[in-house]
């Protein structure tokens, strides 16, 4: 079966995997998101059951016929069906648990596993091949009465279950007579009745996730988008530290055979601006709490106020990119890459999207912990980089290896710090520096409406030195830095769609890098474009768009980084937090309001 990803994640905060449409755990890292993949035949183009294969946890039906998927309502619990020619059939019930237990919250690096049968006498095979080194090694294995113990590199993990173990290490063909329970996790006794056990984790699990949907302030329309979004997004988050990282794989490409395969399993602050801006219109603010602890730690640490575009989920400041060669990659499409050195790269963007992170603690008083005077003054020497660097060339958002230039959005972003900061100094009641901050958000605002816009084409460049058109000079307009009335701004956004819209997607931009000229569409740009839509008064023109966006979204409700417009095909990274940013943004900005229901 050709890789696609048509997957589903299941998850709990600390542990995550992807389970094919095959019901195939394909994914998963431990002991955590950046770690070692112990699943990870997504990237290995050989056929999964092949002599010598590894990397995935299956669980065959025989002669299967028909197979069907979907999550338990408001969680990430997957169910997945399998019916074989005769009609025999058993359902298998995939989480990770996670419930609070003794006042904390209980996350380990565990997956479990229910078969049940549900109609005749079904006959499964169990095929658990793990990997460990990025698949370039076969664990050793021991076992006992009910375990098997596989030994990686760094860690080994144990299988307690009560399906037959000598069944399992053979892999042979067994009838299926009573539910069985597979616990792969730590090395550890599993204490108790697996059965009974993993089926009270299952509860409490459900509950859990239910629980926290229930606080979620949905929009009446297109809920069941939004609270898949949100979950998805929940589970991007390491909650160990509050690091939200880009998305939960490595190495998927851009579009087919183009070098454009990119580590992902990082927190870059941009991206983790936005997902806590999403959810933050939904209400969930343990998100936003854990993860300003998490930005506390990275400013305390920042040598001179000077802020890396990513780190790691820990904290970690060096992220050194390298290739895994066991592994042939997506398709086939390799290279597979471990870790990503955009981390050394130049974004001065960072310093905005850190102090607009920081911005609603000092206003919101639903937080346990409101932003106070000693905040504000270490964000202070964020916002004093931010100025002194605004108007320096750098990557880009987009991240450019081979080339730097004085970009709008990054200047933009910086003006958004010190106009941010003045807010918070407002609110505080610190006058002196409220003026202080205002006035430099004044020269910026100042310096970019001089060397931005272009009088001769009526727009706004995406650089300060060129004439270029990027998708991100929507965004101006959801800073606050313009307004949708604005004759710049809309001179702009007839620019930017005229050259960069193809059909019902958006480009990044439409001029080679260094890799060439994109094929596929950033869909986040997409969701950009839809809200500048609805904001200018193209109100049809947004819903129907918004519609055809979701129409894209694979069959658990998710989203990639990019699509290709003409097949409409999902690539790169998955499930991208900025394309699932964009779901519940545009949602809640297009949706009738409740009081149309009540």
């Amino acid at each position: 079966m050709t890789a696609t990803l048509d997957l589903w994640p299941i998850g709990n905060c600390q542990a995550s995997a992807l389970v094919d449409r095959a019901g195939r755990f394909v994914w998963a890292c431990v002991p955590r998101v950046d770690g070692d993949p112990v699943f990870c035949s997504l990237l290995d183009d050989n056929p999964p059951a092949a002599p010598g294969a590894r990397g995935f946890w299956e669980i065959d039906l025989e002669d299967c016929a028909e197979t069907r998927q979907d999550y338990i309502r408001n969680t990430p619990i997957l169910v997945t069906h399998h019916i074989d020619a005769a009609g025999n059939a058993i359902e298998v019930v995939d989480f990770c648990p996670r419930f609070f237990r003794h006042g904390r919250m209980y996350r380990p690096v565990a997956f479990c596993r229910i078969v049940r049968p549900t109609a005749g006498s079904p006959r499964i095979r169990v095929r658990l091949r793990p990997a460990h080194d990025w698949g370039g090694g076969e664990p050793e294995r021991t076992r006992g009465s009910n375990h098997i113990r596989y030994i990686l590199s760094e860690t080994t993990l144990r299988l307690s279950t009560s399906a037959p173990v000598g069944w399992l290490e053979s892999e042979r063909l067994f009838r299926v007579e009573r539910p069985l329970h597979f616990f792969l996790g730590p090395d550890e006794s599993f204490i108790g009745d697996i059965g009974d056990t993993l089926d009270t984790m299952l509860e409490h699990t459900a509950h859990e996730w239910r629980r926290w949907v229930r606080a979620l302030a949905t929009p009446v329309e297109w809920q069941e988008a939004v609270i898949r979004s949100a979950i998805t997004l929940k589970l991007c988050q390491h909650e160990e530290t509050g690091a939200i990282v880009a998305a939960l794989t490595t190495s998927i490409p851009e579009h087919a055979d183009s070098q454009r395969n990119w580590d992902y399993r990082y927190c870059w602050i941009r991206d983790a601006y936005y997902t806590v801006q999403a959810l933050n219109r939904l209400g969930a603010l343990d998100v936003l709490e854990s993860y300003l602890e998490y930005l506390r730690n990275i400013v305390d640490n920042a040598k001179g106020g000077h802020i890396q575009p990513l780190y790691g989920v820990g904290g970690e400041a060096t992220l050194v990119e390298g290739v895994a060669p066991a592994l042939n990659g997506y398709r086939g499409m390799g290279p597979v890459r471990i870790g990503n050195q955009a981390y050394a790269q130049v974004q001065h963007d960072a310093y905005g999207q850190i102090i607009l992170s920081n911005a609603q603690a000092f206003f919101d008083q639903r937080l346990y912990r409101m932003a106070g005077e000693e905040d504000f003054r270490a964000l202070e020497k964020i916002g004093e980089r931010a100025w002194q660097v605004h108007d320096q060339p750098d990557a880009g958002l987009w991240e450019l290896r081979t080339r730097s230039q004085v970009h709008t959005y990054s200047v933009a972003m910086c003006w958004a710090a010190c106009d941010r900061l003045a807010n918070a100094a407002e609110a505080l009641g610190l006058g002196e520096r409220v003026g202080f901050w205002r006035a430099r958000a004044d020269a910026i605002r100042e310096r970019i409406e001089a060397d931005a816009w272009r009088e001769e084409t009526q727009r706004i460049s995406a650089t300060f030195g060129g004439d270029d058109l990027d998708a991100s000079l929507i965004q101006l307009l959801d800073l606050r830095f313009v307004k949708p009335g604005d004759e710049r701004f809309q001179g702009t956004l007839r620019a930017v769609e005229d050259g960069l819209r193809r059909g019902s997607h958006m480009l990044r931009y439409a001029t080679e890098d260094d890799f060439g000229l994109p094929h596929t569409a950033f869909n986040v740009c997409t969701f950009w474009l839809i809200e500048a839509l609805w904001l200018t008064g193209r109100t049809d023109d947004a819903r129907e768009l918004f519609e055809e966006m979701l129409s894209r979204r694979t069959r658990a409700g998710l989203l990639s980084e990019d699509i290709d417009p003409a097949t409409g095909e999902l690539w790169g990274n998955y499930p991208q937090t900025y394309s699932l940013v964009g779901v519940i943004n545009c949602a809640a900005l297009l949706s009738k309001p409740w009081s149309s229901v009540r």
